[in-house]
């Protein structure tokens, strides 16, 4: 099976003023193209970092990182944008869907970036990213006319509409009620039974049994890595789930 992340020994250091924090304290990772892992840990454990390193939005200190096959540390800063743009689909707590501007134009967005795509291209792809999440009805929407749920959806099409290698999801259901977080985790079972890989990463337990494989940190460390034995199958947790919750 084709790994998507390969991290080995992986440290990653801050100075801040005359200390140095570890962060990361080699870090050995690889998840298979078609995973659902969600990253745990409490603050300052290194989750963070590591999700930062892993989407390239820093950099490691010492280690080996190879995203889809390709090592990281041969790549400048625009090769680093090219990558986040091409290879890793983000999906965050706050959503971060332009005010004013349609569900549609939103998702289309990564793809202005990507020359070889044409905007009438552009357009269909973004259209069938939002009919992926089922909002093929609010494609005109703006996000103060959605819901959370609806604003995260947008946002999960936005992710999904480059065809990245990975999904990255940081506290996605952080900002939404229970139900709707259950609805988003549901969105999320059915992407990854498409095959799409995810890396989820959330302070919640409930939230992390609906990924298939946990790996959680402390101290800069991972400190377990298992598979779910029984994961939870958020179709069923919304059948028990009254409606509005």
């Amino acid at each position: 099976m084709n790994s998507v992340i390969e991290m080995q020994g992986i440290t990653k250091n801050y100075q801040m003023g005359e200390m140095e924090v570890k962060a990361l304290r080699g870090i050995d990772l690889k998840i298979n193209s078609g995973e659902f892992v969600a990253i745990m840990g409490a603050s300052g454990s290194g989750k963070s970092t590591l999700m930062n390193i892993i989407g390239c939005l820093d950099v490691l200190t010492e280690g080996e990182y190879y995203l889809d096959g390709e090592n990281i540390l041969d790549l400048d800063a625009d090769d680093f944008a090219e990558i986040r743009n091409r290879k890793i689909g983000f999906v965050f707590q706050g959503f971060n869907l332009l005010a004013r501007t349609t569900a549609l134009e939103n998702v289309e967005l990564p793809l202005l970036y990507n020359q070889d795509i044409k905007m009438r291209e552009a357009l269909n792809k973004a259209k069938e990213s939002l009919k992926l999440v089922g909002l093929e009805d609010r494609m005109d929407h703006e996000p103060s006319q959605l819901s959370g749920g609806q604003q995260q959806r947008v946002a999960i099409a936005r992710a999904l509409v480059n065809d990245p290698a990975l999904i990255l999801a940081d506290e996605p259901t952080g900002n939404l009620d229970s139900r709707t977080s259950v609805e988003v985790m549901k969105l999320f079972q059915e992407l990854n039974d498409q095959g799409i890989t995810i890396v989820l990463v959330t302070h919640e337990h409930d939230i992390a049994e609906y990924a298939s494989r946990k790996v959680v940190l402390k101290d800069g460390h991972i400190i377990e890595d298992s598979q779910i034995a029984k994961r939870r199958l958020a179709a069923a947790d919304l059948q028990k789930l009254p409606e509005g919750d």
